[in-house]
């Protein structure tokens, strides 16, 4: 065959054109990946990266448009995410039921209160006022605790499991109440920690209101410990928290240690409650021991179920709706007029509230188990094969 011949079936153009080494990269369509590293990435599509980058630029918007008591609301919902990721590390990713994490909760706000707390005042307090340092204190602490409760519960399972945890709930309520030099006692509590961030105090109004410094301080905090939470889930202790999950017998076969792990993750979910323990009582200034009960432990139940078992981002769905509730439920009266706004009238707005938490959880366990994650993959699956849907 002569330099001018061509192989049959290829035309000269396909002949003496260089063969390309990449692929072409069609929009909407995610070339192959050709390496564990490329699946393994955070955002690794073009379209995850917009969309995070879209949502955080609208989250931090948000403080410059929305009212005050709106925002407070919102900014709760924020800092409970980030306890409702710890939990979701625990029960979806690890297998491991727990209704403790109100405890864990409960040290992380009093550490940050007693380190940031007056030397000089009425209660316990060290005077550290940088919210960085408390922040990452009380995390620190609420896994100490986390460690020492670990061995114990890691011999169990299942239900006896969840009745140890909820054990931990009723001494942490007694520890809480009975040391009043630390909590100020029931009913009458103590000061919360106040942020302070490179010497500006976030509680005081300037250029900016306290609730919208305050918002964007835990937005900070939640991209942070969301991120931490994804890399958790995609690294080897995470596939290890799915082996244990999934059958612990057979990954402990295969050679996972499985008291090692399950001391991790009870680690790892306590850390997580802490700084959200740390944050949660910021705007309000104020807490006692009895908030520390089992309703909160319901409440960061009720918030991985709904949002989504074993999903980050449902984790952060499910906290939102839950700290919207009560403002929902304060609108009741205006559609529904047989429902008062007086706690002394049956049937009123806080009794209502209380029978939204069963009704979600029941409905989503009925009807989509994945949470408010499985619609959002409804809604993309949809999209994504439009207008072939059906």
């Amino acid at each position: 065959m002569t330099a001018t011949q061509h192989e049959p079936g290829r035309t000269g153009r396909d002949s003496d054109a260089p063969a390309s080494t990449t692929p072409r990269r069609r929009w909407g369509r995610p070339t192959l990946y050709t390496s564990y590293g490329q699946e393994m990435a955070l955002l690794n599509t073009r379209a995850k990266q917009l969309g995070v980058l879209a949502i955080i630029a609208v989250a931090a918007y948000l403080p410059l448009t929305l009212e005050d008591d709106l925002l407070a609301l919102l900014g709760t919902g924020l800092v409970l995410a980030i306890g409702a990721i710890g939990l979701n590390l625990l029960i979806g990713y690890a297998g491991q039921v727990s209704l403790g994490h109100a405890f864990f909760v409960g040290v992380g706000a009093y550490t940050a209160a007693v380190l940031a707390g007056d030397p000089d005042g009425r209660y316990l307090g060290f005077g550290v006022s940088e919210a960085p340092v408390w922040i990452v204190a009380a995390g620190v602490v609420a896994a100490l605790f986390g460690v020492v409760v670990a061995p114990l519960a890691t011999r169990l399972r299942g239900l006896y499991l969840a009745v140890v945890t909820l054990g931990l709930v009723f001494i942490g309520q007694y520890f809480f109440a009975e040391w009043r030099e630390m909590s100020g006692g029931p009913g009458i509590g103590r000061e919360s920690a106040v942020p302070v961030v490179l010497g500006n105090d976030l509680t005081r109004d300037g250029a900016y209101t306290e609730e919208q410094k305050l918002f964007w301080l835990f937005l900070v905090v939640l991209v942070i410990m969301a991120v931490l939470g994804r890399n958790i889930a995609r690294s080897r202790i995470g596939r290890a928290f799915a082996a244990v999950r999934d059958r612990d017998i057979a990954a402990g076969v295969m050679g996972v240690e499985l008291g090692r792990y399950k001391l991790i993750a009870f680690t790892i979910s306590s850390f997580f409650a802490g700084v959200c323990g740390s944050l949660l009582y910021a705007a309000s200034g104020q807490f006692s021991p009895e908030q520390f009960g089992l309703l909160l432990s319901v409440q960061f139940i009720a918030m991985v179920l709904i949002g989504g078992v074993a999903t980050i981002s449902g984790s952060i769905m499910g906290a939102l709706l839950i700290s919207m509730l009560p403002r929902l439920s304060s609108e009741l009266p205006g559609f529904l007029p047989f429902v008062s706004s007086s706690p002394t009238d049956h049937p009123n707005v806080f009794e209502v509230e209380v029978g939204l938490y069963g009704a979600l959880i029941v409905a989503f366990l009925l009807f989509e188990p994945r949470g408010l994650y499985g619609i959002w993959l409804r809604i993309r699956t949809y999209w994504k094969s439009f207008p072939f849907s059906y």
